[in-house]
């Protein structure tokens, strides 16, 4: 097996306005385009709770966006390997004022939708209004929380007024929240139900639907498309199967080219221990985290000293050696490692895990042990390792004898929507960032109108901290703002970090850009796959 290590570069510049030339379609596969197949365990399902999985305007997991991303443009992107947002159906785009409140973009020439009708600054306004407006409950519409309102001038100028400085404006106009839609297609007043797609992204997308489930996408090279990104293939099928063990043999018996998220920790030990040199397993660093979620209004666990205690005794050291191995770290703060702003907040306040001092903690707040809890976890989502580590989290909470705590599992079209409403007390849940810079970690768990809903408030983080650091265009002078709010989160205990992910990603050897498939967001990129004789180890720097 051939190891592949992809360093991501760190996100420390500052923001300034960004040129772009615009590119035109042009297919880089050199073999005539065969189709290359990525296996993947995300599931693609409709129900009444989530009738409209795949529209922009609601789409606010990994496995929606990973369709979006390839089918859907934005006005930015983010590059090749990590770093600032570049522009994409945009020719340049950047703040015109000093106070980070207004920001304009000047569309490129001769964009295209995929069936051939030209985009305009109307249809660009159109599409982020109509997700505005629409206010999903999903969560998507606080990445366009900042937007005032969206102004156009001519055909091919955007402006966007924004109620308060926002300097990462540029990141969040890279996701698919703000994708351009064809008005012909979506409408305003209602969202997208199924699983089509149209947009004007660098493939159209096919979808096979068995029992309300999307069974198989094939995305194909959209002849229209113009922007900065450079297809190198002509055809992909992306392929969901139910778990990492079909998705793995599938990949044995030569039936895909590419092993996605999620992998087991079994098998990336079993690939990285491989002297098969067909195979090409690429490692990068991830910034899924885990975490513990708390429903504070809960009586279980509105007493604070309920969740420091928790904090107190958890050994995450012991949790990811004994589930995870090297494919994650434990994490002490709910930004990540290898992100601007990250400090070890938990780990300074509690240190190691210490059952004395969680006894003290209960005991000076009047609370009767042990303390009985149900701990949540989504039985499909994540693979079957969520399972033990939720066994490990209930025997070293009960061995205290401070804590009398019951596991149980949901699916995730349950688990998730009873998390959001509250029934849960104590849950956990991955958190995969739309783009790498710390607000993503902070506003979805503690602003106003958060993403996770959570009733968790705390007026100097809304009203101070979280304003402070988004004025700031220079990411390096944030860090004294974000270490006074992880220290908030570490004192009050809102959300319970546990670990951080590796992420890892096998092709076959004859697969050329396995090392740029998936960026560090876990979004797939998959115009970058292409067959030809893969490169040896590779670090970018």
């Amino acid at each position: 097996m051939n190891r592949k290590t992809v360093v991501l570069l760190a996100v420390v510049a500052l923001l300034t306005p960004s040129l772009a030339a615009c590119g035109g379609f042009s297919s880089e596969d050199d073999d005539g385009g065969d189709t290359i197949v990525v296996g993947t365990t995300d599931r693609f399902l409709t129900s009444g709770d989530v009738p409209a999985p795949v529209d922009p305007a609601y789409a606010h997991d990994a496995g929606a966006w990973n369709l979006l991303g390839q089918t859907v443009q934005t006005l930015m992107v983010q590059p090749r390997g990590g770093g600032e947002p570049v522009p994409e159906a945009a020719e340049s785009c950047g703040f015109t004022d000093s106070r980070n409140e207004r920001y304009v973009c000047k569309l490129c020439n001769g964009l295209k939708f995929s069936d051939g009708d030209p985009i305009t600054a109307a249809d660009v306004k159109f599409s982020i209004d109509r997700a505005r407006a629409l206010k999903a409950d999903s969560g998507v519409l606080a990445l366009l929380s900042t937007i005032d309102t969206v102004e156009t001038q001519e055909d091919d100028l955007v402006i966007f007024h924004l109620r308060t400085a926002d300097a990462i404006f540029p990141f969040k106009l890279s996701t698919p929240a703000a994708g351009i839609v064809n008005p012909k297609d979506y409408d305003s007043n209602t969202l997208r139900h199924g699983f089509s797609i149209d947009g004007s992204g660098p493939y159209t997308m096919q979808a096979e639907v068995k029992a309300n489930e999307m069974v198989k996408a094939t995305f194909t090279a959209n002849p229209h498309y113009k922007g900065r990104l450079k297809p190198k293939n002509d055809k992909v099928v992306l392929q969901p199967f139910t778990d990492a063990d079909a998705m793995g043999t599938a990949f044995e018996q030569g039936e895909i080219d590419v092993m996605a998220r999620t992998m087991t920790p079994e098998q990336i030990h079993t690939l990285q221990n491989n002297t098969d040199s067909s195979v090409n397993l690429v490692e990068m660093p991830g910034l899924e985290i885990r975490y513990l979620g708390f429903n504070t209004n809960a009586p279980s666990v509105k007493n604070k000293a309920v969740r420091q205690a928790m904090a107190r005794i958890i050994d995450r050291d012991q949790l990811v050696s004994s589930v995870y191995g090297t494919a994650a770290q434990p994490l002490y703060s709910l930004v990540p490692a290898g992100i601007v702003g990250h400090t070890n907040a938990f780990f300074n306040k509690y240190g190691a895990p210490n059952v004395s001092k969680a006894h003290m903690l209960l005991a000076e707040a009047n609370v009767t042990t042990p303390v009985e809890l149900t701990l949540h976890y989504t039985t499909d989502r994540y693979g079957p390792t969520t399972a033990r580590e939720f066994e490990i989290l209930k025997k070293q909470l009960n061995d205290s004898g401070l804590f009398d705590v019951s596991i149980q599992g949901t699916p995730w079209d349950t688990f998730h929507k009873a998390a959001q409403k509250g029934e849960y007390d104590v849950y956990g849940m991955s958190w995969f960032p739309h783009f790498p810079d710390a607000d993503n970690y902070l506003a979805p768990f503690l602003d106003k109108d958060n993403s996770l809903k959570l009733p968790y408030a705390n007026s100097e983080i809304r009203n101070t901290l979280i304003p402070q650091y988004r004025r700031e265009a220079d990411r390096l002078t944030i860090s004294e703002n974000l270490t006074d709010i992880q220290d908030i989160v570490a004192d009050d205990v809102p959300v319970l970090p546990l670990w951080q992910s590796n992420q890892y990603l096998a092709a076959r050897n004859d697969i050329t850009g396995s090392v740029y498939v998936m960026n560090s967001s876990a979004t797939l990129q998959l115009w970058e796959l292409s067959h030809g004789m893969s490169d040896e180890t590779v670090r970018h720097r």
